[in-house]
């Protein structure tokens, strides 16, 4: 790694009043040099509480636009905006609207990686973490749960309510099988499996804890055992290592990587911060919806 190129950013930031942060996913290199790692929604709540004029996203373009809604009045960059989350592009405004006329009058709880857009079109948002509090707190029989179905159709499980979900997925989720995690566990008897909810529900099945990527932090965090089998984004896996390093982690298949958040890079960083490239930019009217959708859920 370039001391000159760290050096470098940590002079613009300055120069800038930026703050950088990067998801749970983002390279090793670019979470080492962030100012906040973790979980999107966590990270844009964190960036509002603070007095930087800029903020540089490391994630994908939901999860800039989000800290653009908390923080209308900063600057957000995303170093590189061909960064996009293949899951949230399943829907758009205009198929969101498509599904709610299918189900007149039902309420939606959008997934936070969704667009700006889709948020606005929706009564509420939710978390990994939150998804079943929220689905719970709505005053309606039947929800319409968009767009990831696997994480619909585990919160169908744990409430009483209809949950009807769009056909959105996360590939990288998906591309772990169960097979992947029996062979796996196999090798490693002693291991504790933990997966993200994303996940489809036969590798749920075999979780011993299902948890968002900050509850797996947490979980590892204050569980006894020294083995485990993660079922989610390798990159995760760098902060694991890093906050407990007593303890073993195993990837269950080589094929859980997301190409895009692996876009971003530490000269990326830099030029976003040189060129002031690339600006997220959002209408009042759907920030001030989306917002809503968001208080919603905070509130909760």
């Amino acid at each position: 790694m370039s001391i000159d190129l760290i050096e470098r950013i940590a002079k613009l930031r300055a120069e800038r009043g930026a703050i950088i942060l990067a998801h749970n996913y983002q390279l090793p290199e670019v979470q080492d040099i962030a100012d906040f790692t973790g979980d999107s929604l966590e990270l844009s709540r964190k960036a509002a509480a603070t007095d930087a004029k800029m903020i540089v996203f490391c994630g994908v373009n939901f999860m800039a636009e989000t800290a653009k809604i908390l923080s209308p009045d900063k600057v957000v960059l995303i170093p590189d905006p061909g960064a996009g989350c293949p899951m949230a592009d399943m829907i758009t405004a205009d198929g969101l609207r498509e599904f709610k006329a299918k189900h007149p009058g039902l309420p939606v709880v959008a997934y936070v990686n969704t667009t700006a857009e889709v948020k606005a079109e929706s009564d509420i948002c939710c978390t990994s973490s939150n998804a079943v509090r929220v689905v719970e707190s709505i005053d309606s029989d039947a929800v319409l749960f968009v767009p990831d179905k696997s994480l619909a159709a585990y919160v169908a499980s744990k409430v009483s309510k209809k949950v009807i979900p769009y056909s959105g997925f996360c590939p990288t989720h998906h591309r772990i099988l169960a097979q992947d995690v029996i062979n796996t566990k196999r090798e490693h008897p002693n291991a504790v499996v933990v997966a993200h909810p994303e996940c489809t529900l036969d590798v749920l099945k075999l979780a011993d804890g299902i948890e968002s990527t900050s509850g797996m932090l947490s979980y590892v965090r204050k569980s006894d055992a020294k083995e485990f089998i993660m079922c989610t984004e390798r990159g995760l896996l760098h902060r694991l290592k890093l906050d407990n390093p007593d303890k073993t982690f195993y990837n269950p298949s080589p094929l859980n990587i997301c190409p895009n958040m692996k876009k971003i890079t530490l000269e990326k960083v830099l030029w976003s911060l040189e060129d002031m490239q690339h600006k997220i930019a959002l209408s009042v009217e759907i920030m001030d919806k989306a917002l809503h959708s968001l208080e919603g859920m905070i509130a909760i």
